[in-house]
């Protein structure tokens, strides 16, 4: 089992941006953190890691309301970010899922 990369910071550029609050990035966060957790865990089938990537980034979509409740909302730097972050977790574990694959169930 291998672990995640202790020195790389999860979604720091929405955290480093005020325009998104850290509150929410935190939850965007929580969602990949689970994705995370899974593959720490040592799970490499493609079918299971998307499943559970699914259900992250419908979790993500979930968020999207409260970002907007907050004058803020998850858009181009956001959707750049999330995607950036969700390659370097595939890459970081070798798991052979497209980023565009991996994010298939986003609306935003």
């Amino acid at each position: 089992m291998k672990a995640f990369d202790p020195d790389y910071k999860l979604l720091d550029e929405m955290y480093q941006d005020d325009y998104y609050p850290a509150f929410l990035v935190d939850k965007v966060k929580d969602e990949l953190r689970k994705v995370i957790d899974l593959l720490e865990s040592g799970e490499t089938d493609t079918e299971v890691v998307q499943e559970t990537m699914d259900e992250a980034v419908c979790g993500i979509n979930d968020l999207q309301e409260e970002f907007d409740e907050n004058d803020s909302e998850i858009e181009t730097v956001a959707r750049e970010c999330i995607a950036a972050n969700v390659a370097y977790i595939l890459e970081w574990f070798g798991i052979p899922i497209d980023t565009e694959e991996a994010i298939r169930e986003r609306d935003w």
